[in-house]
């Protein structure tokens, strides 16, 4: 069990999970996608709450597989901007408003006149 957890912790890239998983995976799709892919995925993690049995680490291997497949599939079909994983795109639907008269009271006094 320690060492699919120490090799678990060495992973850094979405490709290192996909690939260590067996996730077959477009390219395409990771590069614009791979934050909120793990992010996704480690959301799915948590929902989850109780993990196989510690030692087995054959059901802990099938049970990440599942949960990544499943969080690189939100992404296949959808963006990043429709999955609202990161806070900037829940708030108010990913767009920022900023007002012409916050503007000018952030402006140096000699462009607010």
């Amino acid at each position: 069990m320690d060492d699919f957890l120490t090799r678990l912790k060495n992973l850094s890239s979405a490709e290192d999970f996909l690939q260590f998983f067996g996730v077959p995976f477009d390219p395409a799709v990771v590069n614009v996608s791979r934050l909120h892919i793990l992010k996704r995925f480690f959301q799915y993690l948590r929902q989850q709450g109780q993990v196989p049995p510690s030692g087995d680490e054959l059901a802990l291997f099938t049970a990440y597989r599942e949960l990544l497949a499943r969080a690189y599939a939100d992404f296949v079909t959808s963006t990043p901007a429709q999955e609202k994983v990161f806070k900037v795109f829940q708030d108010v639907g990913g767009k920022q408003h900023v007002s012409l008269e916050s503007l000018k009271h952030s402006a140096p006094s000699r462009l607010a006149a």
